[in-house]
């Protein structure tokens, strides 16, 4: 099983861009669709982007659809979330998580997750 570490949050104003990364351990991190999930104070956690397995295939919410962008580069065992044009209501602690070989953006079918970073974009 892979362990996940989250990086790259901050605060940005309005419009700016902001890269996430996650880094997982283990050797099978290939085998693995990965997603973000976001959860704001108050809210429920919710589903941001993924990646499957066999990086072909990518999904979003469509919230962030045309302003974000997930990647990953499995020689590094990393996935990317590439964030631009953020605005006030994307602030929330963003999640990595990893499901084996999955195909869902359903948060209870991912069980690997990390501890997050914090995203805040001041308006």
């Amino acid at each position: 099983q892979v362990q996940l570490v989250e990086s790259g949050g901050g605060l940005v104003q309005a419009g700016g861009s902001l890269t996430l990364s996650c880094v997982a351990s283990g050797r099978t991190f290939s085998d693995y669709t990965m997603a973000w999930f976001r959860q704001a104070p108050g809210k429920e956690r919710e589903f941001v982007a993924n990646i499957w397995w066999t990086g072909r295939s990518t999904h979003y919410a469509n919230s962030v659809k045309g302003r974000f962008t997930i990647s990953r580069k499995n020689a590094k065992n990393t996935v990317f979330l590439q964030m631009n044009r953020l605005k006030p209501e994307d602030t929330a602690h963003y999640y990595c998580a990893a499901d084996h070989r999955g195909d869902s953006n359903r948060a209870p079918t991912y069980d690997v997750w990390g501890q997050g970073t914090q995203v805040t974009v001041s308006s």
